[in-house]
């Protein structure tokens, strides 16, 4: 059993599951969170209420031994239900294996589930409502207020991670640290969200295809829906703030938000009842990504998750991305049992950090790509070509999609680049009429494979000038 004492700020998904694997492997823990206990209080509105989860976070519930347990809380979902405004809609899959699909899986539900896990261990210590107010990144001890007794308290540990998500207070404490050499960028997107709903028929069924991620792509905004175990879904409207004639800043009454959606989004707004209340009511929220490095100081303090790489969510990676830095750290701590948290902590970051940014622009790649490029009749020739390449050659062949999303022994960096590359190539050769949709199979792989590798090389090249 390990003697050293480990401090983790932030409770959310990447926090549970970090006190839950350094408690399996002996670590003295203590997790701390500014809210309530939300196996005990509702969550927030206006929050993601349910995420996408693939192969990347299952490794790490199983790393975690409690992948079965997660899955109980699973929905499959096999592709994205297209939504077109004046066609029928059509189901678009994620691969041309059935065997691959994500999950649609509540935040609560699964945080909760990781914080049962770690509360059962006896190194396991978790408190709830304590505000962190500053840290001291030398000396490994944070100020933090208890909510309930309004009272000052200080913590020290051996090492603090900083797993308090996108508005980190660890992170912010790097960032005022004059000593300490810290680059930041924070950019949001022109567009904001908003959480609406589908609720459940009377008798609890589905009102829309169960086992898909539901998408009405409208250009510059768009709409998704994601199922929930109990027939509802969860609807995210994703929308500029301002320009065009509809914006989140013009839709300031009920009216004009149900004109909007009935107009724009005819088959979905008679499923939506309540949808002006939600409107209203739910907060939006801005859409942006956080890059930081380095994301260790002294070898005493750890930025982990969302407080290193908040991205936006169209790759449906946030949560993966933090769960499977879970994992890396967990594979170098293997490898280095002696605890030299500063050689820890440097190794991770430098193996970490490439992968952490391609998942970040792969996620801005992919907002364009759901909002506009769905619906384009050369993206549907495109994702017809590579299903039936990967339902007939999946040892040689994975879409963009499928390299980041189902091949989790392969980083996001390599995924990005190869995938790119491919879909730079198939768009190409489409435009020029070089491939079509009924070509022979073994003729377009080739022919993809060829012109592939031929901008990977150029690419190569642009990049060692």
């Amino acid at each position: 059993m390990q003697e050293k004492s480990t401090l983790i700020i932030g409770a959310g998904l990447c926090g549970s599951l970090l006190a839950l694997r350094l408690a399996q492997k002996g670590y003295q823990v203590k997790l701390i969170e500014k809210r309530p206990d939300l196996r005990k209080t509702e969550i927030s509105a206006g929050r993601s209420i349910n995420l996408a989860l693939s192969n990347r976070g299952l490794k790490a519930m199983k790393l975690a031994g409690i992948e079965e347990k997660v899955k109980e809380l699973c929905i499959p979902m096999h592709g994205r239900m297209i939504h077109q405004k004046d066609r029928d809609e059509f189901l678009s899959p994620y691969s041309g294996l059935t065997s691959e699909y994500i999950n649609s899986i509540s935040r609560t539900g699964l945080n909760a589930l990781l914080l049962n896990e770690a509360e059962k261990l006896p190194n396991v210590e978790i408190l709830f409502n304590h505000t962190c107010l500053d840290v001291d990144l030398v000396a490994a001890s944070a100020m933090f207020k208890d909510e309930t007794s309004q009272e000052k308290k200080q913590f020290k540990a051996d090492v603090i991670f900083g797993a308090d998500g996108a508005g980190s207070v660890v992170r912010k404490s790097m960032w005022e640290d004059r000593l300490f050499l810290f680059s930041l960028s924070q950019n949001f997107l022109t567009h904001g969200y908003k959480e609406l709903s589908i609720p459940p028929t009377k008798d609890g069924g589905y009102r829309l295809e169960k086992n898909a991620l539901h998408i009405w792509p409208r250009g510059e905004n768009m709409v998704i829906a994601l199922p929930n175990l109990d027939g509802s879904f969860t609807v995210t409207l994703f929308m500029a703030y301002e320009g065009g004639e509809y914006n989140l800043n013009n839709l300031n009454t009920p009216e004009k938000v149900d004109a909007y959606f009935k107009e724009t989004y005819p088959s979905a707004h008679p499923h939506m009842p309540t949808l002006t209340q939600d409107f209203f009511e739910n907060p939006t929220s801005p859409l942006g990504t956080v890059k930081c490095y380095p994301w260790s100081c002294s070898g005493k303090t750890l930025l982990i998750g969302d407080a290193a790489h908040a991205i936006v969510p169209f790759y449906g990676q946030g949560m993966n991305a933090s769960f499977e830095d879970v994992v890396v750290l967990d594979k170098i701590l293997d490898e280095n049992p002696k605890s030299n948290w500063k050689f820890i902590f440097d190794t991770y970051q430098k193996k970490r950090k490439a992968d952490a940014d391609a998942i970040a622009d792969l996620a801005i790649d992919n907002f364009h790509e759901m909002k506009s490029h769905t619906a384009a009749k050369i993206f549907q020739q495109k994702r017809k070509i590579e299903t039936a390449l990967e339902q007939k050659h999946p040892k040689d062949y994975a879409s963009k999609y499928r390299l980041v999303t189902f091949r989790e022994d392969l980083g996001y960096n390599k995924a990005m680049k190869k995938g790119r590359a491919q879909d730079k190539a198939i768009l190409s050769l489409l435009n020029k009429g070089v491939i079509d949709t009924e070509m022979n199979l073994e003729d377009l792989l080739h022919k993809i494979n060829q012109e592939t590798q031929e901008i990977l090389n150029e690419d190569a090249i642009l990049s060692g000038m």
